[in-house]
C-alpha cells in the first residue's frame, strides 16, 4: 500500500512463508490484469517480516475471519480468500482487492491506509480477526 497520502506510518505486518511465496506468484500473475491491485500487494507482501510456522492467531492470513471498520465507522465483517473463492454474498474477500490487500498481515486493533477504486485514501482498522480453521 502506497503511503503517500500521508495518512500515518503503514503499520508492521506479518506473513507465515509459505503464504507470502503463493501470494507472490498470484500477484505476479494478476499483473497484467490488476496491475495497481498488484502491486499494492506485492508491496505488502515485500515489506512484510517473514515467519516460518504457524501465526499468533490475532494476525490476518488467508481463510482469516476479519472484523474492521473504516473510517467513516461503518463496520464490516469477512472471510480473506483467494480470487477463485471470493463469494460476494459470503463476504468472502478476494485477497486481490484494494481492501485484501490492505489486509494481510494485519494484527487485530491495526489501522492502514488503502487507496479505493475510487483512489482515494481510506483507513481500515482491524476489531478481531478469527483464524482459519486448521
Amino acid at each position: 500500500m502506497s503511503n503517500a497520502s500521508g495518512r500515518g506510518k503503514l503499520p508492521r505486518i506479518v506473513v507465515c512463508e509459505v503464504e507470502r511465496e503463493r501470494l507472490m506468484r498470484l500477484a505476479h500473475a494478476a499483473s497484467a490484469e490488476m496491475p495497481a491491485i498488484a502491486a499494492s500487494l506485492l508491496s505488502e507482501l515485500e515489506r512484510a517480516k517473514l515467519v516460518s510456522g504457524s501465526l499468533p492467531p490475532t494476525i490476518v492470513r488467508m481463510n482469516s475471519r476479519v472484523r474492521f471498520a473504516y473510517d467513516d465507522g461503518e463496520k464490516r465483517e469477512a472471510k480473506l480468500v483467494y480470487p477463485d473463492e471470493a463469494d460476494v454474498a459470503e463476504n468472502w474477500i478476494s485477497v486481490l482487492t484494494p481492501i485484501g490487500a490492505a489486509l494481510i498481515g494485519l494484527t487485530q486493533g491495526q489501522t492502514i491506509p488503502w487507496s479505493g477504486y475510487d483512489g482515494q485514501i481510506h483507513l481500515l482498522t482491524v476489531l478481531h480477526v478469527d483464524p482459519p480453521a486448521e
